[in-house]
């Protein structure tokens, strides 16, 4: 029902915006025949409204894919770089927060591991909303930032990588063939700060799908079971993720081309040191307002891919932003 909704909005929304398009053809035909100014200018008010209302739909049409309505899962691992990589990691972790929050998003923290001095070794949220996975999927890739280190006592240059990972949150909607006995399930107690933020219950669940060697760790929930049942909606995710790159990676085969499936890409570089900017390697899309980016502005980003995802060239996503 809930699918059906959707797609009777769809259908209706084009069916206004052509019967809006189609009155004001109209209306223009005769007024431009009275020289009816006033007239005339309004059309044009609402020609300028019709061609926006009609560049967001067919930007939606990109968000199309099996599961890009999905509620998302969004995973970040900090790199070789030891402090310095867990800090790069706490900042992608606040930047995807804040553009939640922008897009009216629910985003919640539901696993992390802190690093010794500052930042996280890992830390995974969940991101509720209408084509929150459609927008992050953009994301998944190695994040490299360069800049003037503040754990360097000499302040000098160095360079960071965090890997992002993006899951949709399939919840009950789709079967993904999971084996009871192919999971090992480990519990322990969940890692803080010290003092009141340990657990001392075992809460904690780590996950170790055997065939694949995928291990799912899940911590921040206050019970063992809540901590189990997110855990599976990860592992699920993921299992889902990987048998679609197989898919894509076995019809490339079949097509004669060469797609490298694997996370090791580096997709974006974030530069502090020594000029401003942040690029994404696979569109060109690129500012200079790095403070923009690392506060939530993704969607230029994100909008970018997309485009260039669908074959739409590099009109757009080329288009260096201010």
């Amino acid at each position: 029902m809930q699918r059906l909704a959707g797609l009777r909005e769809e259908v209706s929304f084009w069916q206004d915006l052509s019967r809006r398009a189609a009155d004001a053809l109209e209306l223009w035909q005769l007024a431009a025949e009275e020289a009816d100014e006033k007239v005339l200018a309004d059309l044009q008010k609402e020609a300028e409204t019709l061609a926006a209302e009609l560049d967001r739909a067919e930007f939606r049409v990109l968000l199309s894919g099996e599961h890009d309505e999905s509620d998302a899962i969004l995973a970040l691992h900090a790199g070789a770089g030891g402090t310095e990589a867990q800090d790069w990691a706490a900042m992608l972790l606040r930047m995807y927060l804040r553009w939640a929050e922008r897009k009216g998003f629910k985003a919640e923290l539901v696993d992390s591991l802190p690093g010794e001095e500052a930042g996280f070794k890992r830390a995974a949220i969940s991101v509720q909303g209408r084509y929150a996975y459609g927008y992050l999927r953009s994301e998944r890739g190695v994040h490299r930032l360069v800049r003037l280190s503040p754990f360097d006592a000499a302040h000098r240059r160095h360079t960071s990588f965090v890997l992002v990972e993006v899951w949709p949150d399939l919840g009950d909607d789709v079967a993904v063939n999971i084996v009871p006995e192919d999971i090992r399930v480990e519990v322990f107690r969940s890692s803080g700060a010290g003092g009141q933020n340990v657990q001392k219950n075992a809460t904690a669940v780590r996950l170790i799908h055997i065939p694949t060697g995928i291990v799912v760790t899940c911590q921040n929930e206050r019970s063992q079971v809540q901590n189990r049942e997110f855990a599976m909606k990860i592992l699920r995710g993921r299992l889902y993720e990987l048998e679609r790159a197989r898919h894509e990676e076995e019809q490339a085969r079949l097509k004669g081309e060469h797609v490298d499936a694997g996370w090791g890409n580096q997709i974006r570089s974030y530069v502090l040191h020594p000029y401003n900017m942040v690029k994404d390697l696979r569109t060109g899309r690129e500012t200079g307002n790095t403070t923009a980016v690392l506060d939530g502005e993704l969607d230029a980003f994100m909008e970018a891919y997309l485009k260039h995802s669908a074959g739409l060239g590099p009109k757009s996503a080329l288009q260096r932003s201010p």
